[in-house]
């Protein structure tokens, strides 16, 4: 084996346009597949909150080595997912995909335990605007 050989990045599979609409349908269903790509995007309820959502994703994409494109505005956050070693949409984007969806969408107050979550009601401690 040479040293080309063993840096090498592992040959992933590349899903069809097919294959990941019907994924994202039954997994993913607030994600898009668009240009190449697959993508949502996050509403907030403003510039801290976008910040927020910004590092929580980055660090998500960090520790898992893997790094989507990122779009921002006052008040949404848009992820862009892409394996681009392999030049298409593969296992390591939907797990991420998925991974960032369980966070960003995490709402504390839904569940049984001591966590109540941010106050949707009052402006001041509003966070994301979660899908129900």
């Amino acid at each position: 084996m040479t040293d080309e050989t063993k840096n090498a990045a592992p040959k992933r599979k590349v899903y069809s346009e097919s294959e990941i609409v019907a994924k994202l349908q039954e997994d993913l269903p607030h994600w898009r597949y668009e240009n190449g790509w697959i993508r949502r995007k996050y509403k907030t309820h403003g510039w801290k909150s976008t910040l927020m959502v910004i590092n929580t994703i980055g660090h998500l994409a960090e520790a898992a080595w893997h790094h989507p494109d990122i779009k921002a505005s006052y008040a949404w956050v848009e992820v862009i997912l892409m394996s681009h070693d392999a030049k298409g949409i593969t296992d390591r984007d939907f797990e991420l995909a998925s991974k960032i969806e369980s966070v960003v969408q995490w709402q504390p107050g839904k569940e049984a335990g001591s966590l109540e979550g941010t106050p949707q009601s009052d402006q001041r401690f509003a966070y994301v605007k979660y899908d129900d």
